[in-house]
């Protein structure tokens, strides 16, 4: 029997099977929208959408893409939800009288531009966030930074559920930029769970909460970009701590804000952004939460963080920093911090350590640079001792220092009894240009006299020539540290060469 082949018009073919496909699925005739739009399949001016079957869904297949990605996706849908809640608004007021033009900050995109005018006394409006830290009975405690609470007269929290409450400062630290507030309830109040922040990969993910422009509890996500940055001396950012550098997007709003690890832990506090424009451009930096941590007991024992001093005026060397110095005092490429000068009474002079000292180890801890050395320092209990290993004169030596507690910066500034209040470098073409020094001119030169200082009341003065000290010619670094640590004289004199004439000039260890 021959078969008969029956050719459906393709119009009638794609109808039917459609129509095949919903009554087989059970889900009925779907609205026809109007127009043709995109994703759909139009036919006579009707548009049939594709939907997901509602939710729950079957499971990827086991170790297929699919899987991976949705178990990535699930670990940052899980760590967002635990931390939105210990995150919170803080509200600041804070009155400010401007006295002249001021200079801009790096923290001015978390508060806009301060109004300008000679005198002018006006109410400073702030948004920042916070991380809740801790409880002490009905004592609530929100870590935040420096900047954000800094003179406020008012500080308001607002919770991620809607409760708000008045804040009280408890105390704050802009070497560090944290500060820790406090606010009373009897409810109960989630607490953050607080990483160990020294387990930080390179690119690790991370995740960014706060309120960035008061869209309150946002939620970003990056990677460590870099660990344990340091900001320009000069940019009046925080010197006494590093930072975690993260692409995750940080704006106006986030300061104070919490960066996580995939787990909702804790791992940083959202400080500052690198940015011309005031908006993130994917290079924020963060306070590691192990810096902090000590800094939350101080606050709460004393209202300040507690720092450890050592009592001296430390630099790097090379050809950025004292250049000439480690070739003078043969170093070689050893890293370390160099000692130019020591205050009298210090725990540094206690222990013995002397101008010309280079600091290679405090402690366990190899010394990579001067900024370590001050954070090293910074963190030591006052009352313990901390060993340091130094080069003098070529030769390695073993100190012991009991650290003390480091003053506050007006104090240390206004110090007298630093020794010996001058320092000095290796002539170089460089050197000769910038002091406008004759080109035959060979030796030593004073780059920089504290006039406190006993040098400085002497009379020395930034570009004199030294050509002998108590009596012994100086040519080099070890020869001038080696006369000035003498410690049989008592009595330092200078012959120096100033302007093309010699001058003496004499003064007391």
């Amino acid at each position: 029997m021959k078969k008969l082949l029956v050719r459906w018009p393709r119009k009638l073919q794609v109808g039917l099977l459609i129509l095949a496909a919903l009554l087989v699925a059970g889900v009925g005739t779907l609205a026809a929208l109007g127009g043709s739009e995109s994703g759909g399949n139009s036919k006579g001016g009707s548009t049939v959408l594709q939907e997901a079957p509602p939710a729950p869904r079957a499971e990827a297949p086991a170790g297929s893409d699919l899987a991976v990605a949705e178990s990535l996706q699930n670990a940052f849908g899980a760590a967002a939800a635990k931390a939105l809640p210990i995150v919170v608004e803080v509200d600041v007021t804070e009155v400010v009288r401007q006295n002249q033009s001021r200079s801009v900050s790096p923290f001015d995109f978390f508060f806009g531009q301060t109004p300008g005018g000679q005198g002018q006394q006006f109410q400073r409006q702030g948004l920042g966030s916070g991380v809740i830290v801790g409880r002490d009975g009905n004592t609530v405690y929100v870590l935040t930074n420096d900047h954000v609470v800094g003179n406020a007269s008012d500080i308001q929290i607002k919770l991620h559920d809607g409760r708000e409450f008045t804040g009280k400062r408890v105390g704050t630290d802009p070497r560090i930029d944290l500060a820790l507030v406090s606010f009373t309830t009897k409810d109960e109040v989630p607490i953050a769970v607080l990483a160990d922040s020294s387990t930080l990969r390179v690119g690790d993910w991370v995740i960014a909460v706060g309120n960035p422009y008061g869209f309150e509890s946002s939620v970003t996500a990056g990677i460590v970009s870099a660990l344990g940055r340091h900001a320009d001396g000069a940019s009046g950012v925080a010197q006494l701590t590093d930072y975690i550098q993260t692409d995750a997007s940080i704006n106006s709003g986030n300061s104070g804000g919490a960066l996580l690890n995939l787990r909702g832990e804790v791992v940083g506090i959202n400080s500052w952004i690198a940015s011309q424009t005031g908006g993130s451009i994917g290079i924020g930096f963060a306070i590691p939460i192990n810096n902090a941590k000590g800094a939350i007991k101080d606050f709460i024992a004393g209202g300040k963080v507690v720092y450890g001093w050592l009592g001296v005026s430390i630099s790097d060397v090379g050809q950025q920093a004292l250049p000439g110095v480690a070739e003078d005092l043969k170093l070689g490429s050893r890293s370390g911090s160099f000692v130019i000068n020591v205050y009298k009474g210090s725990p540094a002079d206690k222990a013995g350590l002397l101008p010309g000292d280079y600091v290679v180890k405090a402690g366990d801890t190899e010394v990579k640079s001067t900024q370590q050395l001050t954070e090293i320092v910074a963190r030591v209990k006052p009352g313990t001792e901390l060993a340091l290993t130094v080069i003098r004169q070529g030769a390695e030596q073993k100190l012991t220092v009991k650290i003390t507690e480091r003053p506050a910066e007006e104090t240390v500034a206004s110090q007298d009894g630093l020794w010996p209040g001058m320092a000095v470098l290796p002539l170089s073409d460089a050197i000769r240009g910038q002091l406008n020094l004759p080109q035959g001119s060979k030796g030593l030169v004073v780059i920089n006299v504290d006039q406190r200082s006993a040098a400085g009341v002497a009379g020395v003065s930034t570009g004199d020539l030294l050509l002998n000290l108590n009596g012994a010619k100086v040519t080099t670094l070890a020869d001038f540290y080696r006369a000035l640590n003498d410690s049989k004289s008592r009595e330092v004199s200078l012959q120096l060469q100033r302007q093309g004439r010699e001058v003496t000039l004499t003064f007391q260890k």
